[in-house]
């Protein structure tokens, strides 16, 4: 489960801007350390709930406040850190391992993902507890 070489940090995407408008962009897997097998986002969501809460064996994320901002909170074990993403052009990679959380969304914030996997129930930890007593056996 533990992805010991690679901690989560910030990508910066590339940025093309324009009088009309900004574009950043992902494009055959060169801006990312994987193979991007599925894309999904998160919206609507009210200031006070949280999301996440849960690691993946194999997966690695991008994630992207496409708009608005948020929190993105990720533990392996000794500490929790804490990453605002408030720019489309700026990605929290998360590899394999991570436990995640995401909070203080502002209104109107949207959550991009872009997954090395597809969905597979199998490839997530969804109790802390259990997360933890693994990480213990490493």
């Amino acid at each position: 489960m533990k992805e010991k070489t690679i901690q989560p940090h910030i990508i910066e995407l590339p940025r093309i801007y324009d009088p009309r408008g900004s574009l950043t962009f992902v494009e055959d897997n060169e801006q990312v350390p994987f193979e991007i097998a599925r894309c999904y986002w998160t919206y609507d969501i009210p200031s006070n709930e949280e999301r996440g809460g849960h690691s993946h064996y194999q997966q690695w994320e991008l994630l992207v406040a496409a708009a608005g901002c948020f929190n993105v909170n990720v533990y392996q074990g000794s500490e929790w850190l804490t990453f605002t993403l408030d720019r489309p052009y700026r990605g929290l990679l998360i590899p394999a391992g991570w436990w995640r959380t995401l909070d203080n969304f502002a209104s109107g914030s949207v959550c991009l993902v872009m997954a090395s996997g597809k969905y597979d129930e199998a490839d997530y930890q969804r109790d802390f507890e259990i997360y933890n007593q693994e990480l213990a056996k490493q």
